[in-house]
């Protein structure tokens, strides 16, 4: 469960993980931006950034690019110092590297917007193709388990959901164990959970947000992320809640409107509606210097995953009652099998990487100050 050795790591790799040492270096001596984020007072403590240390500084970094609209060293000058590229380089080679079965980090590379459509098209298709070939295709009136039944549904998803979360707990397992963070006080879990809720860290620092394509700070981004954030979680929540009616309570779906579950689902279908297509917005009017632009085909992949699931759910409830629900609802479940497919291998990856990384600077700033210096 060890990370790769140094010399199996590609070239490119090792040039990431060099030049964030050589920022690193530089930014320690220059300090200005020491009040900016987790990133820097974590930085401080180090006089020396072995693998280990640029991986947890990395997916600390939240890419608010206000460091680099601050810093009088960056592009052009010919220092070049860019910390959210240098970092954003190494963060999804972490990914990779940590990914579960390691072979499968290759898919990183791969799991862009194409990939991510191509996906929702074949399982959708495959959906589609299993109701004319068994016949499950009732009359629209006979509503949702009249056309997919509930158990078939069962058994489509649960193989799916259990290797999305066994593959990503394993590589979130394999990433917590090279931050050799230490026992988690409760205060330092609490103070985790509060930076996580509130994504404390997309203010850029300094309570005025993200810096947008000019030099102006902006609270969208923060937004926009919780929109999706929450949005997310309400989705799982609705979930949860019907199968509890259904397999703990006895309550069988349909439920009606002001029920739990269709509530939860209502409100986090709207938040995947409006944070998705404000993030592709914001993405597309981003500064090319605050991110690695070959991550975009990713991270535009994932929003739109994201989204269709939301508006194809959307349609599906709305329109029930038509023709158009079989149609609907593959496309529909095609999105969500889709986004769960991926999951391990695409940019959900940085949620859970993020929270361990805010957990161990929780752990670290309660500890004495001690300079590492190396592999120390």
């Amino acid at each position: 469960m060890r990370p790769e050795p140094v010399a199996a790591l590609p070239l490119e790799a090792l040039i990431h993980e060099a030049e964030v040492e050589r920022v690193l270096q530089i930014c320690n001596a220059c300090r200005y931006c020491e009040g900016y984020c987790a990133v820097f007072p974590a930085m401080t403590r180090r006089l020396a950034f072995p693998r280990a240390d640029i991986h947890y500084l990395a997916n600390l970094c939240h890419n608010c690019g206000a460091c680099l609209h601050a810093c009088q060293y960056a592009p052009p000058h010919e220092f070049a110092v860019n910390v959210p590229q240098a970092l954003a380089r190494v963060r999804v080679r972490t990914y990779a590297e940590f990914a579960w079965p390691a072979g499968a980090g290759r898919l990183y590379e791969r799991n862009g917007l194409v990939l991510a459509l191509a996906a929702w098209a074949a399982i959708s298709l495959f959906l589609g193709l299993a109701l004319a070939t068994h016949g499950l295709s009732a009359p629209a009136a006979g509503g949702f388990y009249a056309v997919f039944p509930h158990d078939w549904m069962v058994a489509l998803f649960t193989p799916v959901f259990a290797w999305a979360a066994l593959a990503l707990g394993l590589a979130l397992r394999r990433f917590w164990r090279e931050l050799a963070p230490g026992a988690a006080s409760g205060a330092a879990a609490q103070e985790t959970l509060h930076d996580v809720a509130r994504l404390k860290y997309l203010d850029g620092g300094h309570g005025e947000g993200c810096h947008d394509d000019s030099d102006r700070t902006t609270h969208w981004r923060r937004r926009f992320h919780h929109f999706t954030f929450y949005g997310f979680l309400l989705c799982f929540a609705a979930t949860g809640v019907a199968t509890l009616y259904h397999y703990g309570l006895g309550w069988h779906a349909p439920y009606g409107w002001l029920s739990l579950p269709k509530l939860l689902g209502a409100a986090g279908g709207v938040g995947l509606l409006v944070g998705p297509a404000g993030l592709a917005w914001l993405h597309l009017r981003r500064h090319p210097q605050h991110g690695d632009a070959a991550q975009a085909p990713m991270d535009i992949g994932f929003i739109a995953l994201l989204g269709a699931i939301s508006a194809s759910g959307f349609a599906v409830v709305l329109l029930r009652a038509t023709p158009a629900l079989p149609l609907l609802l593959c496309l529909h479940l095609g999105a969500v099998m889709a986004l769960f497919a991926t999951l391990p291998y695409g940019k959900f990856a940085h949620g859970p990487f993020r929270a361990a990384a805010l957990l161990k600077w929780a752990i670290e700033r309660r500890q004495p100050t001690r300079l590492k210096l190396g592999s120390e």
